[in-house]
């Protein structure tokens, strides 16, 4: 392997192994390899670094190699805001394009089509009628031009922007399905699957709506063979086939999904068969790949399955004609490549840096051309592109310029006993240049709630415990990654075990002489803002401070708002069985029973978590004569993709805990 360097943004600077790349990255032989997690922390005479290192947005997210290998496409940090951008990656990287996220929007997803076009899923919401509703639509970008065309935005439906299929072979036309009305008695409001030329933006119906057909699935051909049926008055949904080689669509399952009950859906057709993988729960309560006879249902062999981990995702080819490998829950093996040639390539990457964690983000059509992100849970890592036939290793840039190499705060997993006896995971971070005793602690639950934090790096705890804080991430029962009778464990909860969950876990850190129990506060973001809030009224002498950040304040408010989504009975159904009674658990209920002072901060862009929430939760709190503030950010959305956004964030955070809970 050779190993090559290049400047960012400008022509590609090449460089011979034996030059030490930085401070991170190097090792004996010359390859790759970041800073040894296991080494002693730093003595306690450091330097902490300013805010705005923490602040710095990545050099890049989403981030897609074109299908020859040649071009990258993905949201680009610059000057302090994301920009959607395509550039070479060898050559003069300033005749790339680059275009502003729209207003009011946020960007799903961006994909190639071809090597010179790219097309980004948006969302946003918007007022329709009386209420707001989830817009999604889509837009086309010319590489060579940077010519934007919308595609779609004629029709006028809620949703345009479900891409079922895109070629291999170079062509422009790609199929999405899409509404054309907003009224349920309209047949445009069932969709219909258009073929869409990306470059003109002209289109054509392959596939008419039907009605309570609300989803279309194609194979790797792009050919429509299924559609998804659904009613919410009853949430039941059914499954419509067609076979190989016919023309009329089947319903062949169908699913109570209010019960709980679920269809088989493939996401890949087997060549010439009606059989296909889907993935499902396996006997050991955990989610498998495994291949079944679509018309039947039955199974035919399982592709991969592990009984301590969950299936979270699949990794097709660029074509979707072959599935190379899974993403998985396990911790220490995430990623499982099925197909030999990126299992080798994954060996090789990480024996280059076995320090590591070696994340593969996108590769091109003939799977010989990688982007690579090497990093550790204390530092956000370096880009490499990797040339599989030359061995080549070209660095494209850190993902944070300021950090670059610099080693931060250990983070590790933890394991401690919920009060009920079930086995609790956490991510624990201990800052660096500290004791390890007795430290403040802030708890940090995750959001969703139906997700998990895993032992990668994540800036507010770095964050924090720069400042000289323990951080404790409690992946809570409901959390995802667990299989699923430790997600299901979260149901009726919401609000009871699942917050003793987080309390019990600043308990261990007690018990461990980890934390000092007069200096814990809790801070989250989403759902996670909720638990912060329910923490400080739940438990109203274990915490000295609480920070919500686009948290929910009224569960009942939040679980009735589906922005117009045709699923919005099922999605309430669901969060109806987390908790008996929204009201009795929403912290703007229980504002009599809080004690410690609040910081809510919300971004008035959020699409996710309406800003109204905190404004009120505000409101409620100064009326009932309690501490809080409200740091209202007029142009942050859910994510905070502003980097000035970032630095109001986390300033207001470090203020707000060094007033309430000092590090020292």
């Amino acid at each position: 392997m050779r190993c090559k360097t290049g400047q960012r943004f400008h022509a590609t600077t090449r460089t011979r192994c034996k030059i030490i790349l930085s401070a991170l990255f190097f090792s004996a032989c010359g390859t790759p390899a970041l800073a040894d997690n296991t080494k002693p922390t730093e003595s306690s005479n450091f330097t902490p670094l300013p805010t705005s290192a923490f602040a710095e947005l990545p050099f890049v997210e989403d981030v897609e190699l074109s299908p020859d290998g040649t071009q990258l496409a993905g949201l680009f940090g610059i000057g302090g805001e994301q920009r959607i951008m395509m550039m070479p990656i060898v050559g003069d990287r300033s005749k790339g394009v680059m275009i502003a996220v729209p207003d009011q929007t946020q960007v799903a997803w961006i994909r190639w089509v071809g090597n010179d076009n790219v097309i980004v899923g948006l969302s946003a919401l918007l007022p329709v009628e009386t209420d707001r509703w989830y817009i999604s639509r889509l837009i086309g970008i010319d590489r060579s031009t940077g010519k934007i065309t919308k595609l779609l935005w004629d029709l006028g439906g809620q949703n345009a922007s479900d891409v079922l299929w895109i070629p291999a072979d170079g062509s422009k036309e790609i199929l999405v399905a899409a509404q054309s009305s907003i009224y349920s008695n309209i047949p445009g409001f069932w969709p219909a699957v258009y073929r869409v030329d990306v470059a003109t933006g002209r289109k054509r119906v392959v596939e008419k709506g039907r009605a309570d057909v609300v989803d279309w699935g194609a194979d790797h051909l792009g050919r429509v063979r299924f559609g998804i049926g659904y009613r919410d008055t009853t949430t039941k949904s059914t499954l419509l086939f067609r076979s190989s080689g016919e023309r009329a669509l089947r319903v062949i399952d169908s699913a109570k999904l209010g019960d709980e009950e679920e269809l088989t859906i493939p996401f890949y057709f087997v060549p010439d068969s009606n059989r296909g993988f889907v993935i499902k729960e396996n006997a050991s309560g955990r989610s498998a790949v495994v291949e079944i006879d679509i018309p039947t249902g039955k199974d035919v062999r399982t592709v991969y399955a592990d009984d301590e981990a969950d299936v979270e995702r699949v990794l097709m080819a660029s074509d979707g004609s072959k599935l190379l490998g899974v993403s998985t829950s396990d911790r220490d093996t995430p990623l499982r490549w099925l197909d030999p040639a990126m299992a080798a390539h994954q060996k090789t990457l990480e024996a280059a840096s076995p320090n590591s964690v070696v994340r593969v983000e996108s590769f091109s059509d003939d799977q010989k051309k990688l982007l690579v992100r090497f990093s550790t849970p204390d530092n956000p890592g370096l880009l490499f592109y990797f040339d599989a036939v030359t061995g080549d290793l070209i660095k494209l840039a850190a993902m944070n310029d300021t950090l670059d190499g610099k080693r931060l705060s250990r983070a590790k997993m933890i394991q401690y006993k919920a009060r009920d006896g079930l086995e609790i995971e956490g991510v624990l971070t201990m800052p660096r240049g500290r004791n390890s005793k007795n430290l403040p602690l802030v708890v940090m639950p995750h959001g969703g709630p139906w997700a998990h934090d895993t032992l990668t790096y994540d800036y507010w705890a770095q964050f924090l415990a720069e400042r000289g804080y323990a951080v404790l991430q409690p992946n809570f029962r409901g959390s995802t990654g667990y299989g699923i009778a430790f997600e299901k464990a979260g149901q009726g909860q919401l609000g009871f075990a699942m917050q003793d969950d987080i309390t019990d876990g600043v308990r261990w850190a007690v018990a461990e002489g980890i934390a000092d129990p007069k200096r814990v506060c809790i801070v989250g973001g989403s759902y996670g803002g909720y638990a912060a809030m329910w923490g400080i009224a739940k438990d109203p002498d274990l915490y000295r401070c609480a920070v919500s950040i686009n948290g929910v304040a009224n569960l009942r408010r939040e679980v009735n708002d589906f922005g117009g989504m045709i699923r919005k009975r099922l999605y309430r159904g669901q969060w109806q069985k987390m908790t008996p009674d929204f009201a009795a658990v929403s912290p703007i209920n229980a504002i009599a029973r809080i004690k410690a002072p609040l910081l809510l901060i919300h971004g008035k862009k959020d699409v996710t978590v309406d800003h109204a929430q905190s404004a009120r939760m505000y409101s409620a709190m100064t009326k009932a004569g309690k501490a809080v503030e409200f740091v209202s950010v007029p142009l942050a959305d859910h994510y905070f993709t502003r980097e000035a956004d970032r630095m109001t964030l986390l300033t207001s955070i470090e203020r707000f805990l060094a007033k309430h809970n000092p590090p020292d």
